[in-house]
């Protein structure tokens, strides 16, 4: 999967936030809140082709977190990703 073209992560009063921008996320009118973790994933996968496997394998390496665990947290996050539109 891939983060789709026009989302941006930005900080707006201390929340870091993903957004739609540009003509193809017209439709995208939400921003979605993202915590200290999910941010630093964003910012691991962004223009990259990614599996939820790969971004547990950033939170191993940055965090003490077993890979089970990681790797659960990951899946629900793409979930999450994916439902709201975000990833493709």
């Amino acid at each position: 999967m891939k983060i789709k073209e026009g989302f941006v992560l930005r900080t707006i009063c201390g929340q870091n936030v993903i957004s739609g921008e540009g003509s193809a996320n017209v439709n995208f009118s939400k921003l979605v809140s993202l915590n200290e973790t999910a941010t630093f994933l964003f910012r691991e996968v962004e223009g990259k082709d990614f599996t939820p496997e790969d971004m547990a394998e950033a939170l191993l390496r940055e965090y003490e977190v077993s890979r089970e665990t990681a790797l659960e947290d990951c899946r629900k996050l793409c979930e999450q990703w994916v439902e709201i539109g975000i990833v493709e």
